[in-house]
C-alpha cells in the first residue's frame, strides 16, 4: 500500500508538498522574469537563462509535475486544478494531458512492443525500437517531442471524465493564449526561447529513457532503474527511486528511501538496474 502522511491542512499528504508547491510558483515566475529582463540584459546572460530555463523543464516535469500526478497536493479539487493550471502555463503543455500519458505509462511500464508492434505504454522506450531492443537514446530525446497525439490523448481521457477532458483543452487554450500574448508584447523573445522550450522537453525526454534503459519490463521490481545520487534525489524531489516508484506509483516521494530500505534485497535478488549518475547524465554511465 502507499505510504501516505496524514493530511494537513490544504495539503492532502504533508507539509513538505509545500516544497514542490513553491517551487513550482517560483518556476512561472522565473519565466514571467526572463520576459522581463530579456531587452535588459546582455546575450550572453539570455542564454544562461535559456539553458537553466531548459534544464529546468526536465526538473519539472519529472520531480514537481510527477509527483503532482501521483499524489495531487492539495485537499481541495480547486486548488489542484489551479496548480494543474499554473504547472501547464510554464511549461506550455497540458498537466492533464501529461497526467493521461503518465497513466498510461504506468499500465505498460516501458512494455515491449506485441505480435502487432504495438506497446500500451505511449513512452515506452521499445515503442519505436526494433528487434526486441529500445530505440536509440538520441532519436528517442529528440523526436518523443513530435509523437504525441493531442486527439488521442483527449479521447483516453473522455472515456473516464468527460469533465476533465475539457480542463485540459482549456489549459491547451491557455497556454496557446499566453504564447500569443508574448509574441504581441515581444516577439524577439518569443522566437529567442523556442529552441530552450524545446530543449527543455528533450532533456525530459533523454530522462525518461534512463529511468527504464537495462529496466526489466517483465518483472514488477524491476521495472525502472534508480539513481541514489544524494544530491540528484535533494534537487529532484527524489525522483531516483524510479524502480521503486514504478513498484509503487502512489508511494509518496517524501517516503521513497524508507521503501528502498524495505524492499532492498528483493531489489538485489531481482537485479535492478542501479546507475551512478542522476537519469539525464545517464549516457555517462559505463555501458
Amino acid at each position: 500500500m502507499a505510504a501516505k502522511n496524514k493530511p494537513r491542512f490544504l495539503f492532502a499528504y504533508s507539509y513538505w508538498d509545500l516544497l514542490p508547491v513553491v517551487f513550482g510558483i517560483l518556476h512561472f515566475a522565473y519565466l514571467i522574469g526572463m520576459f522581463l529582463w530579456f531587452d535588459r540584459l546582455p546575450w550572453y546572460a539570455n542564454v544562461l537563462l535559456g539553458l537553466v530555463y531548459a534544464v529546468s523543464i526536465s526538473w519539472n516535469i519529472n520531480g514537481i509535475s510527477h509527483n503532482f500526478i501521483h499524489n495531487p497536493y492539495f485537499k481541495s479539487e480547486f486548488l489542484n486544478r489551479i496548480f494543474s493550471l499554473l504547472e501547464s502555463l510554464t511549461m506550455v503543455f497540458s498537466q492533464t494531458f501529461y497526467d493521461a500519458v503518465h497513466k498510461r505509462h504506468h499500465i505498460g511500464n516501458s512494455d515491449r512492443q506485441d505480435a502487432n508492434g504495438n506497446t500500451i505504454d505511449w513512452l515506452s522506450i521499445y515503442r519505436y525500437g526494433s528487434n526486441g531492443e529500445p530505440e536509440n537514446v538520441w532519436a528517442y530525446t529528440f523526436k518523443s517531442y513530435f509523437r504525441d497525439d493531442p486527439a488521442e490523448i483527449y479521447r483516453e481521457i473522455k472515456k473516464r471524465n468527460p469533465g476533465l477532458a475539457r480542463f485540459g483543452v482549456f489549459e491547451i487554450i491557455c497556454s496557446i493564449l499566453l504564447v500569443l500574448v508574448g509574441f504581441v508584447m515581444n516577439w524577439k523573445f518569443m522566437l529567442f526561447m523556442v529552441p530552450f522550450y524545446y530543449l527543455g522537453h528533450c532533456l525530459s525526454s533523454l530522462n525518461g529513457w534512463y529511468e527504464h534503459w537495462r529496466g526489466n519490463p517483465d518483472l514488477p521490481i524491476a521495472w525502472g532503474v534508480s539513481s541514489y545520487s544524494k544530491l540528484y534525489n535533494l534537487i529532484w524531489f527524489n525522483n531516483g527511486y524510479h524502480a521503486e516508484h514504478h513498484y509503487r506509483p502512489k508511494h509518496h516521494w517524501t517516503k521513497m528511501h524508507e521503501l528502498h530500505l524495505q524492499i532492498a534485497d528483493k531489489q538485489k535478488e531481482a537485479g535492478v538496474h542501479v546507475i551512478t549518475w542522476s537519469h539525464g547524465l545517464g549516457f555517462l554511465q559505463p555501458k
